[in-house]
C-alpha cells in the first residue's frame, strides 16, 4: 500500500479541538466536518489540501478528545496518512478505525518540509523525500492493524470476517 502527496506539516502536541475546533463537534456528516479542519491553525488547509496529501507533525498529535470527531475530519478532507513523532493512543486507535493510516517515525517530522512531496510505503514503512530522495523509516504497523486499513475500517474489516468470527476473509 503507497501513498503520494504533499506534507501539512504541524507541531507538538496538535490536540483533536485544533484538528476540528469543539464548535463543530454537534455534526456527524465527515463530509461537513471536513469543511473546518484545522480552521483555527490552519485557515487555508481547506482550500488547498488535495486528497492523498499527508500530514506530518511532532510529538502526541491527536491528544485530547476520544470523539472521532478528527480522525473524520481529516480523512474526508483527503489526507490519506498521518506521520508524527508520536500520537496520542486514542487519536491513533480511532484513526485505524475508520481507516486513516498512522505512522510513527523519530525522524521524519523533523526533517520533512511544508509542502515536499513524499511516497510512503505503509507496509514497509518506509518514507521517501521525492525531491532529496531521501528515505526515513517508521515504527511498523502491527499486522492486525494493517488488515484494518486494507479493508478500510474497523467495521469493514468485520464485515469481510466469516460468520463464525475466523477472519479468513481479510
Amino acid at each position: 500500500m503507497k501513498i503520494e502527496g504533499r506534507v501539512w506539516k504541524f507541531g507538538d502536541h496538535v490536540d483533536t479541538d485544533l484538528i476540528i475546533p469543539a464548535r463543530y463537534l454537534n455534526i456527524s456528516d465527515p463530509k461537513e466536518l471536513a469543511k473546518s479542519c484545522f480552521a483555527d491553525v490552519r485557515p487555508e488547509f481547506v482550500r488547498e489540501v488535495r486528497t492523498g496529501d499527508i500530514a506530518v507533525a511532532g510529538i502526541n498529535f491527536g491528544c485530547g478528545s476520544s470523539r472521532e470527531h478528527a480522525p473524520w475530519a481529516m480523512k474526508a478532507a483527503g489526507i490519506a496518512a498521518v506521520i508524527a513523532k508520536s500520537c496520542a493512543r486514542i487519536f491513533y486507535r480511532n484513526a485505524f478505525n475508520i481507516g486513516l493510516p498512522v505512522l510513527e517515525s523519530e525522524d521524519a517530522p523533523g526533517m520533512l518540509r511544508d509542502g515536499a512531496r513524499i511516497a510512503v510505503d505503509i507496509l514497509r514503512g518506509e518514507i521517501r523525500e521525492a525531491d532529496t530522495g531521501r528515505v526515513f523509516l517508521a515504527k511498523p504497523i502491527p499486522e492486525f492493524m494493517m488488515k484494518i486499513i486494507q479493508s478500510g475500517g474497523l467495521v469493514s474489516c468485520i464485515r469481510a470476517m466469516d460468520t463464525h468470527g475466523y477472519g479468513n476473509g481479510v
